[in-house]
């Protein structure tokens, strides 16, 4: 038993000497390549080895001739180990340059691809990663293509509209100092219109831009979509009956929301407001609210003959009002995105479908219980 603890001690001797050599080496080999690492480790392995034999054959005093024997096997073993450590270097190097090599395509806008050929497991998963990250960062990058189109036509939208009613409010401002105005009290009406008009456009960019910064504070409450529903079409009703347009609210269910109710108005008034400008006269415009498996689902119908497939997926953009033809006197294209941002906000969903003579939008909002 004691020649075995003595055998023990000396190999273990030997071996730590040649993992403490193998451990400052590859502390200044950190920053060098990985093959140098792999081929460092693979020399500590063998080098322990030899290093035990080499301790344990001393001590029990072999002869010339067996100690030269144990020497030559082990120091061809340890060859033999650091060739297949080199190529296995070497080949992992270069499956991770591969990989830096796709990687760079991030920084020039275009979409990550794998090495084809087979890498290791943590290679592999980090390559499945990186194609994770390079879908993420183009769904990014188009969301910020079409948030900058929307800024560039919400600032042309907003130019446009302005600068029609100051010009008017001016002109009309003008004809009054002058007294060349032939009925001033029309002209004072005419600007308390144009006035309450770039109110609204104001109020409007600053709604939206509480939206954009994430500063609107909602204020929810427990009330029936019933009730809503009917504050917003008797707030419609005056714009129904000038452009001759039918509200109707028949199939609406006293479902519970959970909701701010200032906004929510919002939300109604807008969709009801962008309905009725759109629907011809003798149209209708309907509202429906009911439960569905996805919450509660609140629509508005309107006639105006349907949306261009190829809009659908602006219409909630900031800016967009579609074509010339749809595209009313008042208003600078931020109703629906205010629209979107407020249900959002409110944890829902707002879409828009066509229907046969015009098209539905659909405001999708939590269910609550009772």
């Amino acid at each position: 038993m004691r020649d075995i603890l003595l055998i023990a001690l000396f190999a273990f001797l030997g071996a730590l000497g040649a993992g403490l050599l193998g451990a400052v080496a590859l502390r200044l080999l950190r920053r060098r390549s990985l093959t140098a690492s792999i081929a460092v480790v693979a020399s500590v392995a063998v080098g322990a080895m030899l290093a035990g034999t080499l301790a344990v054959a001393w001590a029990m005093f072999l002869s010339p001739h067996d100690l030269t024997v144990v020497t030559t096997v082990v120091a061809m073993a340890a060859a033999v180990s650091l060739a297949s450590a080199l190529l296995l270097g070497r080949w992992v190097v270069a499956r991770s340059r591969e990989l830096a090599v796709a990687a760079r395509s991030f920084g020039d806008g275009g979409d990550f691809a794998a090495p084809d050929v087979p890498a290791t497991a943590e290679l592999e998963a980090l390559g499945r990663e990186l194609a994770a990250t390079s879908a993420k960062l183009a769904e990014s990058r188009d969301r910020e293509r079409a948030l900058e189109t929307s800024r560039r036509e919400l600032v042309a939208w907003i130019s446009h509209d302005l600068r029609t009613p100051l010009a008017g409010l001016r002109a009309m401002s003008e004809a009054l100092e002058d007294g060349v105005a032939a009925d001033p009290d029309r002209y004072l009406r005419q600007i308390r219109t144009e006035v309450e008009r770039l109110n609204d456009m104001v109020g409007d960019l600053f709604e939206l831009s509480r939206i954009h910064v994430g500063a609107l504070a909602l204020s929810p409450s427990r009330m029936s979509l019933y009730d809503l529903v009917g504050d917003a079409l008797a707030g419609a009703d005056p714009l129904a009956r000038e452009h001759g347009v039918r509200l109707v609210g028949d199939h609406v269910e006293p479902v519970p929301v959970e909701v701010d109710g200032k906004e929510m108005s919002r939300v109604l008034g807008n969709l009801l407001v962008n309905a009725i400008r759109r629907t011809p006269a003798d149209g209708t415009v309907a509202v429906t609210a009911e439960r569905s498996p996805e919450g509660v689902v609140l629509s508005v119908t309107d006639g105006c003959g349907g949306i261009p497939e190829e809009d659908l997926p602006r219409v909630f953009d900031t800016g967009w009002r579609g074509t010339h033809a749809r595209t009313p006197p008042a208003g600078a294209g931020l109703g629906l995105a205010i629209v979107r941002g407020i249900v959002e906000a409110h944890k829902g969903r707002a879409a828009v479908r066509n229907i046969p003579g015009g098209c539905r939008f659909e405001v999708t909002l939590p269910a609550v219980e009772g």
